[in-house]
């Protein structure tokens, strides 16, 4: 039985998409244990509502107070000890049995919750966020780390790269992650001197799995499956992917309806469309995995619907089956015995 606790608010749709999405993901894989943390009369009256009312499969800490993104992370952590975010960070901590938690609160108070009172895997510098993108070769690729470092080091870069090629090989089965970084330019001595720095360590460390450096415009491409960067590239760079992506497809449909015969010549690219969409939604893919921490957290987009909770969940769990984090603190340790 894999247990997670589910933080229930936060999010712009919670209480009820994070429920019903554990609900869905309960009654699809009947080896799940889900601990709600939240305002227990609005879980029991969402689960009512979904008519789920097996509760051997479920508990719920109440947890009545709620940290939004207008908190600071240090006093969210410190005054708001009644949340569903941190009750359910502390039960994440005090309970060996309980594999890991998803929520789509507040990015920076999670980070600092989970580095903070669930703590790092050993010889770990720093925890990062590793999102995942649909590619157009249909294969998946992850961008580690995507916001929770600004500044960072060679040796974080370095970090980066193996529990990034490790969560897409266990979570994706993805046999031999291709491995980029994200540069200003391709050719190996482009970049900074952290960059250059970084590169040098990443090649030693994986051999023929690097594949050298990446220009962000190649993201989607489908030629790598992680990239590696420093929290502030890194999340610019998906911010102005997605950003472009959206933007997009909005001039696409103006156009469309701009005049009749593209109307009419649209309806008989309609599932095409459909299926385009589908295919950019961010709800698909799940959220972003805080790699790093010595319980497995996942983070889900503030808008998550169902759907994306489910798929968090999901993750979690995969996760968890596949020891990813025993998989990161070995290889860690094996690191620093090579350098011994």
């Amino acid at each position: 039985m894999i247990k997670l606790i589910i933080d229930t608010t936060g999010g712009d749709n919670s209480p009820l998409a994070n429920i019903e999405g554990s609900v869905s993901a309960l009654n699809a894989h009947p080896d799940l244990y889900v601990i709600f943390s939240g305002d227990e009369e609005a879980i029991r009256s969402a689960l009512a509502e979904l008519g789920f009312d097996d509760d051997s499969r479920y508990e719920i800490l109440h947890a009545p107070d709620v940290i939004t993104g207008e908190d600071k992370p240090t006093d969210a952590i410190r005054l708001k000890r009644e949340s569903s975010m941190m009750k359910g960070i502390k039960m994440l901590r005090e309970n060996d049995d309980i594999a890991g938690m998803v929520s789509t609160g507040a990015t920076g108070s999670l980070v600092a919750a989970a580095t903070v009172r669930i703590g790092r895997i050993r010889g770990l510098i720093r925890p990062a966020f590793c999102p995942v993108f649909p590619t157009m070769a249909g294969t998946l690729v992850g961008v580690c780390d995507s916001g929770a470092n600004v500044d960072c080091t060679p040796e974080q870069l370095l970090q980066f790269s193996v529990m990034g090629s490790l969560y897409m090989k266990n979570a994706f089965g993805v046999e031999n992650p291709r491995i980029a970084m994200l540069n200003i330019g391709t050719e190996t001595e482009k970049g900074d001197v952290l960059h250059k720095e970084a590169f040098k360590l990443i090649a030693a460390a994986h051999g023929d799995n690097f594949v050298g450096n990446m220009e962000g415009r190649d993201l989607l491409s489908g030629k790598y499956d992680i990239v590696v960067a420093d929290g502030f590239s890194g999340n610019v760079m998906i911010k102005t992917t997605e950003g472009t992506a959206l933007q997009l497809l909005k001039k696409i449909k103006e156009d469309i309806y701009s005049r009749g015969m593209y109307k009419f010549g649209a309806l008989f690219m309609k599932k095409m469309f459909e299926e385009e969409k589908e295919f950019m939604n961010y709800q698909n893919y799940g959220g972003s995995v805080l790699l790093g921490t010595e319980k497995i957290i996942v983070k889900g987009h503030g808008s998550s619907n169902a759907t994306a909770v489910r798929k968090c969940i999901e993750q979690a769990m995969t996760m968890e089956k596949n020891s990813l984090n025993d998989k990161i603190a070995e290889r860690i340790a094996d690191l620093y015995k090579a350098q011994a």
